[in-house]
């Protein structure tokens, strides 16, 4: 089985084309992330939903967004472009922050590599080491399950723009 892993994708690649997503901008506002991620899964349709599932993944990268880049100054936005596909049976989110990028994203993956082989494997002992990926920004909240949750859901692409790291494309089919 493929161990999958964020991506790290050239800022023109396809998939950050944005024509015909809608787009919106929100503030830096930590406790409004449920709020942002309603107003986006509401023009979801049904089937896409999942119990939830969709407003829960979308609630993850605007709070990554937040708080990660934006370091949760109000003054400063993230931009999110979004597209229901019903006939493709396709979402599509694109996220961008004012934040320094995700500066350590190969050590993530190869975290994430670690992690996966070890479950894949039954070796839970040593599973044990891949608990949580922190960096020395992490607080005590941060331990990157959400992330993993993220890779494993968006199962067509969830990967970074190379020039800046500051902007996420995420696509599931279904």
């Amino acid at each position: 089985m493929e161990v999958l892993q964020i991506q790290l994708l050239d800022d023109n690649h396809e998939y950050f084309k944005t024509e015909g997503m809608y787009y919106k901008e929100f503030p830096s506002l930590y406790n409004q992330i449920r709020s942002f991620a309603v107003f986006i899964v509401q023009k979801a349709p049904e089937q896409f939903k999942e119990i939830n599932l969709l407003e829960q993944q979308v609630s993850e990268i605007i709070k990554n967004a937040i708080k990660h880049g934006n370091k949760c100054v109000p003054s400063k936005k993230i931009k999110v472009w979004y597209k229901f596909d019903e006939k493709e049976k396709e979402i599509k989110m694109i996220v961008q922050d004012e934040g320094q990028g995700f500066k350590k994203l190969e050590e993530w993956n190869d975290f994430f590599r670690k992690r996966q082989e070890a479950l894949l494997s039954g070796d839970f002992e040593e599973m044990m080491k891949y608990v949580a990926f922190k960096t020395e920004q992490s607080d005590e909240e941060d331990g990157g399950n959400a992330l993993c949750a993220a890779v494993e859901y968006w199962n067509i692409c969830y990967g970074f723009n190379k020039s800046t790291r500051n902007k996420v494309v995420a696509i599931r089919k279904f």
